[in-house]
C-alpha cells in the first residue's frame, strides 16, 4: 500500500462550507503546508444518544453529496488521494463509542439489529457516493467502540459494502482497541486512532504490531494528533483537558510520534488531526489551543516527516 501521508479536512463542516472559496483555499493551503498526498474527508451525522436507532443522516445541516462531490473532485485535481470517512456523532454530546444495545434483545427495548439496519441504510449511501468519487479508501466506522463486539453484523455489512464500493475498505477502531475487534480479516486495512500518550508509543506500537502480524494486513493510523495545550502531550485524546496554550507541548507529541513510528515499517501512514475548512487568521495561532495544524510549529515538523516518508 502506498504510503498514507494525510490529514482529515473540515471535520464538523455544516451545509454549505465545502462550495466556498475559503474551503477551496484551505484545502489548497493544507496541501501546500504539510505536503500531504491524502485528504480524508469526514462527513458528520448525528443520532440523538448512544441509545438511538435513528441515524439523522439525510439532516438539514449534513453536507451535501454534491458538494462532497466537488470537494473529492477538487482534491483529486490537485493531485490528492481521497479518504471518505462518514462518522457518526451523538446530539447529546456523549462519545460514539459509548452507542450500546443488550447483546440478547428484550421487548419494548431497542436493538442492535434496529441500529445495524439503520446504519447500514448510512453507509451503504456513502459507499456509493465513494465509488462515484473514486475514493481510494471508505472508512467504515470510526471510534464505535461498543460495536467491536458484533462481529456477525460488521461482516454482514462488509459484504453488502462489497456489492457497490470497490475500493480499499478499513474500520478505524479506538486506541488500545486494535487487538479486541476480531473480523479485521474482513477489511483490506486495518487503522486505528493513534491518540497515545507521548512516553507510551514503544510500548503500543509492540503491542498493535502482533496484530497486524496476525491478520497480514497493511495498518495506518487513521487519526493521530494532540491539542496544542499543556499537558495534553501525555494525554492526547482528551479533547477537554484543562491547560495553558502550549504549541510546543503539540509540537513535541508530533515528533515523538514521528520518531517512534518511522522505526516500524508496518506503519504506512496518517490520517493527521486535523485541518479546518474554515481556517483561523494566522494572528490567531497562539492563541489556539485546538487540534488545528495551521501556522503551528507542528504544521512545518509534518511538512518536514512527510517529504522524508516513503
Amino acid at each position: 500500500m502506498e504510503a498514507i501521508k494525510g490529514v482529515t479536512f473540515g471535520y464538523m463542516s455544516q451545509r454549505g462550507e465545502w462550495t466556498t472559496a475559503a474551503a477551496a483555499k484551505s484545502l489548497a493551503l493544507m496541501q501546500a503546508r504539510t505536503s500531504c498526498n491524502t485528504v480524508i474527508l469526514p462527513v458528520v451525522v448525528e443520532q440523538a444518544d448512544p441509545f438511538s436507532v435513528v441515524i439523522n443522516w439525510q439532516g438539514a445541516t449534513v453536507l451535501t453529496d454534491a458538494e462532497v462531490l466537488a470537494m473529492a473532485r477538487l482534491a483529486r485535481r490537485r493531485g490528492l488521494n481521497v479518504i471518505l470517512k462518514p462518522m457518526v456523532n451523538l446530539t447529546d454530546g456523549h462519545w460514539r463509542a459509548l452507542i450500546n444495545f443488550f447483546d440478547h434483545p428484550a421487548p419494548c427495548e431497542p436493538s442492535w439489529d434496529q441500529w445495524f439496519a439503520a446504519y447500514t441504510e448510512f453507509m451503504l449511501h456513502y459507499a456509493k457516493l465513494a465509488e462515484q468519487m473514486q475514493a481510494q479508501m471508505l472508512v467504515i466506522g470510526c471510534e464505535l467502540v461498543n460495536t467491536d463486539r458484533r462481529e456477525q453484523q460488521w461482516r454482514h455489512l462488509i459484504s453488502q459494502i462489497r456489492q457497490v464500493y470497490h475500493g480499499l475498505i478499513t474500520y478505524n477502531c479506538d486506541k488500545y482497541q486494535e487487538d479486541g475487534v476480531q473480523w479485521w480479516d474482513a477489511v483490506d486495512v486495518i487503522s486505528s486512532s493513534g491518540y497515545y500518550p507521548i512516553n507510551d508509543w514503544p510500548a503500543q506500537l509492540a503491542r498493535i504490531k502482533k496484530v497486524v502480524d496476525h491478520y497480514d494486513k497493511p495498518f495506518f493510523f487513521c487519526e493521530a494528533g494532540c491539542p496544542s495545550r499543556h499537558g495534553s502531550e501525555y494525554l492526547p485524546n482528551d479533547w477537554t483537558l484543562a491547560g495553558e496554550v502550549d504549541l510546543t507541548a503539540q509540537a513535541e507529541w508530533y515528533r515523538s510520534m514521528f520518531d517512534q513510528t518511522a522505526q516500524q515499517t508496518w506503519v504506512r501512514g496518517f490520517g493527521l488531526w486535523d485541518w479546518q475548512a474554515q481556517l483561523y487568521p494566522l494572528s490567531q495561532v497562539s492563541s489556539n489551543d485546538d487540534y488545528a495544524l495551521y501556522g503551528k510549529p507542528a504544521e512545518q515538523l509534518i511538512k518536514n516527516k512527510y517529504e522524508l516518508f516513503k
